[in-house]
Order: C-alpha cells, then structure tokens, then sequence
C-alpha cells in the first residue's frame, strides 16, 4: 500500500511564506542599499540583471523578474509545484520591494564596505529563500536543464557561467569593480552555506578500537553522547569488529580524540563534517 504524504499545514505554509519573505526583502535590502549603488554585482541571474540595469536604466526588478521566470517556469516539471509556487513568490516579493527602495538611497559609499556587508545581507537572503523550498536565482535551474544534454555538472555550468559575468563586468565597470563583484560572490556564497546548513557546526565520528564497550561507555559518561554500535568486518583479517558512530559538536571534538587516546591509542579514529543534525536527543544534548 502506497504510504500518503502529509498535506502542509495552513501555519506552516504561512510561516514558510513569511520567511521566504524576510529573505527577498534582505536580498533587495542588500542590493539596493548596498551593491547597485556602489556598481557591485553577485552571479548569475542577479549579476547579468544588474550590469544590465548599468546598462540600460531598466529597473533591477523588472529585469530580475523577466529573467527568472522562464527558468522558475522550466523548472517546474524538474523540482515540483511547491518549488514554482515559492521561487515566484520570492521573486516577484523581491521586484516589488525593491522600488520602494530605490529612494532610500546607498547606505554606504565605500566600496569595500558594500562588498562585505552586502554580500552578507545578499548570501543570508537568498539562503534563507532556498532553506524555505524557493529560489531567487534561476542559474542553477538552467544549469540542472542543460547537464541533462551536456557532459557537465551543474556546479561546473554555474563556474563558467560566472566566469563569463565577471570577466563582462570587468568590461562594463571596470577592472576594481568586478574585483569587489567576485568578493561579493564569494561573501554571498559562504552566507548562504551559513544559512542553508545552520550555524550549530557538528562532526561525526567513526571509531574503529577492540575496547568498544569501555569507549562507548566513557564517551557516554565523560561527554555525555550517546553512541550508535555499528557492526563490521577486516577486510584484511576478516575479523568481525564493532565500530562506534557518534556526532558531536565542534566544541566537543577535541575531548573525544582525548577519550579515545586515554582507552585505545591505536584506535582508529575518522573525523567527518556534517551538514545537519536533526534529532531531539541530539538538540536536547546540546542545550
């Protein structure tokens, strides 16, 4: 029997929506109070969107709306409805907001200070619209669309495509200006890895030790962490080994490696980032 999904509930929808929001409005916060005034651009969509504006005198919002939408739209079938649903939300909420804004003016002058600051408010914009099932760039929908055709993956697609922005940029606005515009990609990009993958940073361990059960006993006496036992085999000897899993936090790493050193000194021991840890026990463990 085919197991139903959950519908979302209208709260969730609501609070999903809202966020996706605050998102937009940071991204045109961030473009129009810092980036566009100083004649700084990010990637993809955004970036072509604003040295057209440079260009042309076409408001960002419109030109951002006209070049997303097609991609949003071909992406529909690829990612789903909710993904269509949200992306136009956010992009359309971005088009609107960013007219308003037009006439607060820069808040800041200095190049360096747009770029960092900016590109900030940008990357923790557009994460906080991905972590929320949407989308304010359409580059990477492209990028999924063509590598179906192409020998190249969507990250490989996005590089050359950005590649081909700055080094435009550096024709339009010059050579500093596209310099601060790679800066800003950069700051951008990291914001959003900060927002997508959360800011409790943890790493999961894979410990292999003939003294599981006072290593497993210790970790949870000394650190507090409950362990997974995982059962496993030489692939030289062919002995049956027990093999302990746990994640921690990256405050608590270095007291395990002095666990597993105090207990076993040959242990061998495989230090993992993660991107997430969802779990109550974990959550509660930690506060």
């Amino acid at each position: 029997m085919k197991k139903e999904h959950k519908k979302e509930s209208f709260w969730h929808l609501v609070r999903r929506y809202l966020f996706i929001a605050i998102g937009a409005g940071l991204a045109a916060v961030a473009l129009e109070l810092f980036l566009i005034p100083n004649s700084v651009i990010d990637g993809g969509i955004i970036g072509i969107s604003l040295i057209v504006n440079y260009l042309s005198d076409i408001p960002f919002g419109i030109l951002i709306l006209l070049f997303n939408i097609p991609f949003v739209f071909f992406g529909y079938k690829h990612i789903g409805k909710n993904f269509f649903l949200s992306s136009t939300f956010a992009i359309v909420f971005l088009a609107i907001i960013e007219f308003p804004l037009k006439a607060v003016g820069p808040f800041v002058t200095d190049p360096l200070l747009a770029t960092a600051f900016g590109g900030i408010l940008l990357g923790a914009g557009v994460g906080i619209v991905i972590r929320n099932g949407g989308a304010l760039d359409g580059t990477e929908i492209l990028g999924i669309l063509l590598t179906k055709k192409v020998p190249y993956s969507v990250g490989e697609f996005v590089m050359f495509l950005n590649i081909f922005i700055f080094g435009w940029a550096g024709f339009v606005l010059g050579p500093e200006k596209a310099m601060y515009s790679i800066l800003t990609y950069y700051i951008a990009a990291k914001a959003i890895d900060a927002v997508i993958q959360g800011f409790d940073e943890t790493k999961a361990a894979i410990i292999v030790s003939d003294e599981f059960e006072e290593m497993a006993a210790a970790i949870g006496k000394r650190l507090g962490r409950s362990v997974t036992k995982l059962h496993g085999k030489g692939g030289y000897s062919d002995n049956e080994k027990d093999v302990i899993y746990v994640v921690v936090t990256r405050l608590e790493l270095t007291k395990l490696k002095e666990i597993v050193h105090d207990i076993d000194p040959s242990a061998f021991t495989t230090i993992m980032d993660t991107q997430e840890t969802h779990g109550s026990r974990f959550k509660s463990a930690i506060h």
